[in-house]
């Protein structure tokens, strides 16, 4: 019975953490991808998640999140609903890819940097086009 209510105990306290875990990207693609629905949907916990945190791109991205968040809830919407247009995947070398997709909202191709450090997939906006 104790060994029950331990477990019901500890089952409860996992329930109710705010904590939310996110999946490594397996590739540049995936990182980018996730990046980008996560950014246009507004769940900046995720995008951050898939984000290289150097000071240029944290900038960058607040910038965005800053701007998206002063949009109004019609703009909002209109990201959330527009799908993500892969244009083209160029390797640079092992760790550095070049991902240029547009959106079906704006229709404007944008290049992001991706690059693996320590094995991990992530975006670098320093050198975002």
């Amino acid at each position: 019975m104790k060994l029950l209510s331990v477990f019901a105990f500890l089952v409860i306290l996992v329930g109710c953490s705010d904590e939310v875990s996110f999946t490594k990207a397996e590739d540049a693609q995936d990182a980018g991808r996730e990046f980008i629905r996560a950014s246009l949907d507004g769940n900046f916990p995720k995008a951050e998640f898939y984000l290289h945190k150097d000071t240029v791109s944290l900038l960058v991205y607040n910038r965005w999140k800053a701007g998206f968040q002063k949009m109004c809830a019609e703009e909002n919407i209109n990201y959330r609903q527009t799908n993500i247009l892969p244009i083209e995947k160029k390797s640079n070398n092992d760790s550095v890819v070049s991902y240029t997709y547009s959106n079906s909202y704006k229709k404007e191709p944008t290049t992001l940097k991706i690059v693996r450090i320590n094995g991990e997939w992530l975006v670098d906006l320093t050198e975002l086009h």
